[in-house]
């Protein structure tokens, strides 16, 4: 599957991981939020449209090519509804999807990634992409 394309990887190896992916292969999990810090601190491009990556599993397997079609760079007090909904992972408002992801920013693994004395707050920069399932 597509050797020569990047590897797209989803929150840590597990079942949160796996949840996502399956959303993903489904069609329900269309976007995808991370942390401008994220990119920052891995030294890592954006995401740019048309851009494609291979998605991984748990295991490491390739599952999947995904092609990003929008990419946005808001506050996190202005994710809009349609965005935490296009996620596909059960999020009804804004207010759930904040603290979805305010939990998982919070954990200690993504504290690990971010760096010492990074806060999340209102201002945080929150890197919003669309994609497609193109394989």
């Amino acid at each position: 599957m597509d050797e020569h394309l990047p590897v797209v990887e989803f929150a840590f190896p597990g079942p949160l991981r796996d949840r996502l992916i399956s959303a993903i292969r489904s069609g329900r999990k269309t976007a995808t939020s991370s942390l401008l810090q994220e990119y920052e601190v891995g030294n890592e491009p954006l995401p740019a449209v048309g851009s494609r990556g291979v998605v991984i599993d748990s295991n490491g397997e390739r599952v999947a090519v995904i092609e990003t079609t929008a990419v946005r760079i808001v506050p996190l007090r202005d994710v809009p509804l349609e965005h935490a909904l296009a996620e596909g992972e059960g999020f009804t408002t804004v207010a759930e999807w904040r603290a979805g992801h305010l939990e998982f920013w919070s954990s200690e693994a993504m504290r690990a990634e971010l760096g010492d004395g990074f806060e999340i707050n209102d201002s945080s920069l929150v890197v919003l992409e669309q994609f497609m399932l193109a394989r």
